[in-house]
């Protein structure tokens, strides 16, 4: 069946209600669970259900993402298979992904943009704790809740376990997989990655926030492709005319974008410090000028 609907069917205890959304590999519903309540059910699609390895990976994702549990991560509630399919129960997440309202309202001034990142950080540093590197980070897999202010991490289907034996974790020379935007520049030549790759897609998550632009502007996937092996990132203070960035944030942003990945910052939480420290910094800097100013027009009225 070409467009399978499974809306107003009940799977392993789910009542599915509504078809949501659809993505390459599975399809997403709302639904309703006795005691869980609202979920997002991922259910594989059809024609790929009797491919071993796409399921495999399907069920991988659903295995990493249960080993992540924190705040900042959307939950794993159950997965497995049932009636021939394969399905993944996950939390129902407030908000919208994090890309939409960037494209609606962005850029973000850094006062609202950094303890977004420091939220994602705190996420993936559970993860990689976990030995679970994302490898997918992007703003289309953030669900943001403007109320609360809360950003939350999903899809952990290309992620790769750090304790996975080497003969399973080797790819193809000249293959990689993430999203050629955000993906860090040493996965292009499918070497393995650590950590440090995250912090590099956060880094890049953290230039889109401040600016909505990206810090390579390749026209053409080949174009990209090149600007991230051999190409320096635009600065973050040149990305737009009308903004300007204090140079600490600056430097903390570019730092994670460094192409050597020995030259980013250790750890996501690292990153996610150095931002806060110039964060501080810049608006102590103002305050302390606010302040000089008024002292100045005090001064020049009592002397009048």
């Amino acid at each position: 069946m070409a467009n399978e609907n499974l809306a107003g069917r009940s799977i392993a205890g789910y009542r599915l209600l509504e078809r949501v959304g659809e993505g390459g590999t599975a399809e997403v519903y709302r639904a309703e669970h006795e005691a869980r309540g609202a979920c997002a059910f991922k259910v594989l699609r059809e024609r790929l259900r009797g491919d071993p390895t796409v399921v495999k990976r399907f069920l991988r994702e659903a295995g990493y993402g249960s080993r992540v549990v924190h705040p900042g991560v959307v939950r794993t509630y159950d997965f497995g298979e049932s009636d021939g399919l394969y399905y993944l129960a996950l939390e129902w997440a407030q908000g919208e992904p994090l890309a939409d309202f960037l494209h609606r309202d962005g850029p973000l001034a850094p006062a609202d943009a950094v303890p977004l990142v420091r939220q994602l950080a705190d996420a993936l540093a559970v993860a990689h704790s976990a030995g679970i590197i994302h490898r997918d980070l992007k703003p289309e897999n953030i669900m943001y809740d403007p109320e609360t202010r809360t950003v939350k991490l999903l899809d952990f289907g290309i992620a790769r376990d750090a304790d996975q034996p080497l003969e399973e974790r080797l790819t193809r020379t000249g293959f990689f997989v993430g999203t050629l935007q955000y993906v860090a520049p040493e996965a292009l030549s499918g070497e393995l990655v650590d950590g440090r790759a995250d912090i590099y897609s956060l880094a890049k998550i953290t230039y889109y926030m401040l600016t909505g632009k990206n810090p390579h502007d390749g026209r053409s996937p080949r174009e990209l492709f090149q600007q991230l092996l051999s190409g320096k990132a635009t600065s973050l203070s040149d990305a737009r005319k009308d903004l300007t960035f204090a140079p600490p944030l600056e430097a903390a942003v570019m730092k994670g974008l460094a192409r050597n990945p020995s030259e980013r910052q250790p750890t996501v939480t690292a990153f996610a410090e150095e931002l806060e420290a110039a964060l501080a910094a810049s608006q102590d800097a103002k305050s302390r000028g606010w302040l000089g100013a008024l002292k100045n027009i005090v001064g020049k009225r009592t002397s009048e």
